[in-house]
């Protein structure tokens, strides 16, 4: 958990003077509504936070939150959020990128940020596209998906992020989408993790993939096509009105999951699991389940602390300096050492 003093802020306490600017209908805007809804909620101090993002239209982010911010350079932003979180581990860290900024160039510092532990709470917005430079296919780009890079189709098999997460070490894997309002309690959730806490938000982009989402995101049906995870609660879904009538329940022969049909709410019957937060395998089956013959799986796919990177960078620093004068100055003059006299002008 991020350790703060709580302090009381409105949404207003975290918008800036700067104008938003992303496309109108952009996904973008939801989530950063949610994002200045939720921190008021959760106490946080807008002078005690960052929002560092790479490149990208999900990276113009830190300009519109009232907070201290970094916009940094294409895929490096978990290395620069990492040398943030050494430097004052105290800081709450909010990283902003996307499935390209964090997945293509910057997937080799995604892996890292997420498998050292380190504590902040990472936001990847997936629109399936790189959208800032025009549509082309990202990683995340479905096969068949025509752009400009791929104008008879993409034949590449798309990266999963959550599957990418998990297989880093993330001890904190969550999805949901941009206009959904379970999105804060994914962000309250995230941030109350200790450690690297990796959440996949689906996002619209309203020019280059419109509504590529809307087969699980749209209002209608909805319900018979997500399924939103709660501890400790079973795995059902289907349409509220007329009752969660289907569930995720374990093949045991097959090491598979599948879908059962629930019987007037008799869902211990139909073998329905019960959503286990800590077990890491039931976890990577959701992430994988293939949309279609099974719902969207949002919410809280997993969450399993333990200790963070700069929690070990801090002990192994005390215990290095312990009994120790700490002296810069003696320290660089240690050993042998000279002096330049001279100008420019009258060289020595």
């Amino acid at each position: 958990m991020n350790e703060m003093t709580r302090i009381e802020t409105t949404l207003k306490d975290w918008e800036t003077d700067q104008e938003v600017r992303w496309c109108p209908g952009c996904g973008d805007y939801a989530i950063l509504k949610a994002v200045q809804r939720t921190l008021p909620q959760l106490g946080c101090d807008p002078s005690n936070t960052v929002f560092i993002s790479g490149i990208g239209c999900s990276s113009r982010f830190p300009y519109y939150m009232e907070t201290y911010g970094f916009h940094t350079i294409h895929g490096r932003a978990p290395a620069v959020a990492t040398g943030v979180k050494l430097a004052n581990p105290d800081l709450d860290i909010w990283l902003v990128t996307g499935d390209g900024d964090g997945l293509s160039i910057g997937g080799n510092h995604m892996m890292h940020v997420l498998r050292r532990n380190v504590n902040m709470q990472i936001m990847l917005f997936n629109n399936e596209i790189y959208g800032l430079t025009k549509g082309q296919a990202s990683p995340t780009s479905r096969e068949g998906t025509k752009s400009p890079s791929t104008p008879l189709g993409s034949y590449d098999h798309p990266a999963r992020p959550c599957a990418f997460a998990l297989g880093a070490g993330a001890r904190f894997v969550a999805r949901g989408f941009d206009v959904s309002k379970n999105l804060p309690d994914v962000l309250k959730a995230a941030h109350a993790h200790q450690g690297a806490a990796f959440i996949e938000i689906f996002q619209n982009c309203i020019v280059y993939n419109k509504d590529v989402f809307d087969d699980f995101a749209a209002p209608k049906g909805a319900g018979d096509h997500q399924l939103w995870l709660e501890h400790g609660q079973p795995m059902l879904f289907g349409d509220p009105k007329t009752g969660l009538n289907k569930g995720i329940a374990l093949d045991a022969e097959a090491l598979a999951l599948k879908v059962v049909d629930v019987v007037d709410g008799d869902w211990q019957s139909a073998g329905v699991i019960v959503h286990d937060v800590t077990n890491r395998a039931v976890a990577h089956m959701l992430v994988e389940m293939p949309f279609g013959p099974f719902p969207m799986a949002l919410g809280v796919l997993y969450d399993d602390p333990r200790p963070t990177f700069e929690d070990a960078v801090i002990e192994e620093r005390s215990r290095s300096a312990a009994g120790k004068d700490v002296n810069l100055a003696r320290l660089l003059a240690k050993g042998q050492t000279w002096t330049v006299d001279g100008t420019a002008g009258h060289p020595v």
